[in-house]
């Protein structure tokens, strides 16, 4: 369908996979969802709900033990899905800050792209406000590069490449 005129587009059906616009570009081209990571007051007690309530598995846990100093993070999977759930280790912490104003909630939104620095530049150069920079973290089995916008409130999109990674999650990120 290619029309010059919006207001002619009506009830279109999206699950086609057509182009609304034939002229479109996909400037982000998206792999899928990488996961969703909600600031949690008891990240541990959650973690438990989601397991015991909707048979999520255990994925990966970052915290003391990992050399992780403000915050435990609980990795879970099910199927497709990734929830990362995340509570601070002091109250004097922006996640902390963040559970005050809002309560449990979404805080991240990670988009698994093909290129972390690419989905960065052509979001920011279209207005996307940067939350952070492309970075390249590292370890034993391999890179991951990432980067970042705001979007609405306090929530924000990380891209994920992982391409150069071995394993499904790292417990740095």
């Amino acid at each position: 369908m290619a029309t010059n005129d919006l207001t002619t587009v009506k009830n279109f059906n999206y699950s086609e996979n057509k182009k609304i616009f034939e002229q479109a570009q996909d400037f982000l081209p998206l792999l899928g969802t990488d996961y969703v990571e909600f600031y949690v007051g008891n990240a541990k007690q959650a973690a438990h709900y989601y397991k015991t309530a909707f048979g999520f598995q255990d994925l990966a846990y970052a915290g003391l033990e990992t050399g992780v100093r403000d915050r435990t993070s609980y990795v879970l999977q099910q199927g497709k899905i990734r929830l990362v759930l995340t509570t601070p280790l002091t109250s004097s912490n922006p996640i902390a800050d963040h559970i005050k104003k809002h309560g449990d909630g979404v805080k991240v939104i990670a988009l698994w792209v093909d290129d972390a620095t690419d989905a960065f530049e052509q979001t920011v150069k279209r207005g996307a406000k940067p939350y952070l920079s492309p970075e390249v973290l590292k370890d034993k089995d391999g890179e991951v590069r990432r980067s970042g916008i705001h979007t609405y409130g306090d929530t924000i999109h990380i891209f994920i490449e992982r391409k150069n990674y071995k394993r499904h999650f790292s417990s740095r990120i």
